[in-house]
C-alpha cells in the first residue's frame, strides 16, 4: 500500500474516532528505525563528535543516606534546597519552561541507569558518547497518540504499521558536573510533524515542530523514578514552581546579544538547555571560561526542499554546511549576556548571529 493510502486510512479511522477523547497523556514510544523500510541517514549536522575525555568525571558514588548525613552536618546546605524540589540525592531545578535534574552521584554511576532509562522506554539510542557526556535517541513515534478508533480494534495488531500518528520524537540527555561533585542531567526534546506540501494533499514532508516542555518534564520525572524516587514523590517534584527571572534582546557595542537576569550557573545551565532544545549540534564547551562551541545550519528559504526529516531518508548532496560559532555567556552583578561569537573568537553581528540570539531568547523565556 502507498503513502497516500495509508493516509487516507489514517483519516478515515480519525474521523470515525472523532466522538473518542485521546489519552494525551499516555506515552508509548517505538523506534521510527524498526518500523522504517529503508536505514536511517545521519544528516550533516548529527554526525557523532570527535572522542575526548576532558568529560569523564571522577570521583565514587554518594549514597542518599550519606548525602542527607551531610546536610545534616552543615545547616547552610540544608536549607538551601526545600523539601518541595528534593529528595535523598535528587532534586529539581526549574526556571521558565526550562527543567532540569541535580543528582549528587559522579557521572559516571548515572550513565549506565540513564541509558537503560531511555531503552526500556522503547528508543534506539542514535548518539551514545559518556566521554562528551551526550546520549541521544534515534527518532520515535508515540503510538499512544493514535486513537483506538473501530477499525484499529477490528484489525488490532495485523495492519498496526499503517497507522502513523504523523509526529516523530528525538530526546537529548546531557550530564554534566557540577560546582559540588554532582551532575545536572538535561533532557531536550526535538519534534518533527508530517504535513502536505501540495495543494492535492498527495504528498508529504517532515517539518520541525515546536519543542515540548512538558513532554521534557514527564522523561524528567520518569528519569527520577528511574533514580529511586517514588511515583507519588516524583509528580510532587514535577510540579514544584519556577524561578521567575526575566531576558531580553538588545544590542552592545553593535553586536546583539540576550540579557538574563540569572547569575552564571543559573544562565550557563539554561543555555545549554537552550542549545541542544533548539537543533544546535554542541561540539565542545568550556565552562571555566563560559563558551559553547556549537555547529549551526542556517534554514533554507526554498520551501520545496525536503523536510529535515525527510532527509533522514535521503541525503541530499546540497545541503547547507554547518557554520561554527562561539556562544559566550559572560557574568557581572548576578546577570549574565549571552553572545555570539565567530569560530575564533571576535564577535559575530551577522544576520545568522542575529538569528541565534534570538533563537537564545524566545526558547529562554
Amino acid at each position: 500500500m502507498n503513502h497516500s493510502s495509508k493516509l487516507a486510512l489514517l483519516s478515515l479511522s480519525v474521523t470515525l474516532a472523532a466522538c473518542s477523547a485521546l489519552e494525551s497523556d499516555k506515552i508509548d514510544y517505538k523506534s521510527a528505525t524498526k518500523a522504517a523500510t529503508t536505514s536511517l541517514e545521519v544528516p550533516p549536522d548529527l554526525t557523532q563528535l570527535s572522542r575526548d575525555t576532558r568529560y569523564a568525571v571522577p570521583g565514587g558514588a554518594v549514597t542518599a543516606s550519606s548525602f542527607q548525613m551531610g546536610q545534616a552536618a552543615n545547616p547552610v546546605a540544608a536549607t538551601s534546597v526545600t523539601a518541595v524540589t528534593a529528595l535523598g540525592d535528587v532534586r529539581i531545578e526549574r526556571a521558565g519552561t526550562q527543567r532540569w535534574l541535580v543528582v549528587n552521584r559522579p557521572a559516571d554511576k548515572l550513565w549506565e541507569p540513564v541509558r537503560d532509562f531511555w531503552q526500556e522506554s522503547g528508543f534506539l539510542l542514535a548518539m551514545d558518547q559518556a566521554n562528551l557526556g551526550i546520549m541521544e535517541t534515534d527518532w520515535a513515534e508515540n503510538r499512544a497518540k493514535i486513537p483506538q478508533d473501530f477499525i484499529r480494534n477490528t484489525l488490532g495488531k495485523v495492519l498496526d504499521s499503517l497507522y502513523s500518528s504523523g509526529e516523530r520524537d528525538k530526546f537529548r540527555t546531557r550530564l554534566e558536573r557540577n560546582a559540588n561533585g554532582g551532575t545536572d542531567i538535561f533532557i531536550s526534546h526535538r519534534g518533527m510533524i508530517e504535513v502536505y506540501n501540495s495543494a492535492q494533499k498527495d504528498t508529504t514532508m517532515w517539518q520541525p515542530r515546536a519543542a515540548d516542555p512538558e513532554l521534557e518534564a514527564e522523561f524528567l520525572r520518569k528519569l527520577m523514578v528511574k533514580l529511586g524516587v517514588s511515583q507519588e514523590q516524583s509528580k510532587v517534584l514535577i510540579a514544584a514552581g519556577a524561578t521567575k527571572s526575566s531576558s531580553q534582546v538588545t544590542v552592545v557595542n553593535g553586536q546583539p546579544v540576550v540579557q538574563i537576569d540569572d547569575d552564571f550557573d543559573r544562565a550557563w545551565r539554561r543555555v545549554g538547555l537552550t542549545l541542544d532544545r533548539t537543533g544546535f549540534t554542541v561540539e565542545d564547551r568550556d565552562r571555566t571560561k563560559g563558551i559553547y562551541f556549537v555547529r549551526y545550519v542556517e534554514p533554507s528559504a526554498d520551501k520545496s526542499e525536503p523536510g529535515f526529516f525527510g532527509k533522514l531518508f535521503s541525503a541530499s548532496k546540497t545541503d547547507a554546511a554547518p557554520t561554527k560559532y562561539r556562544v559566550s555567556v559572560v557574568s557581572q552583578s548576578g546577570k549574565s549576556t549571552v553572545s555570539v561569537q565567530t569560530a575564533s573568537g571576535t564577535p559575530d553581528s551577522s544576520a545568522n548571529a542575529q538569528r541565534i540570539v534570538k533563537l537564545i531568547a524566545d526558547d529562554i523565556k
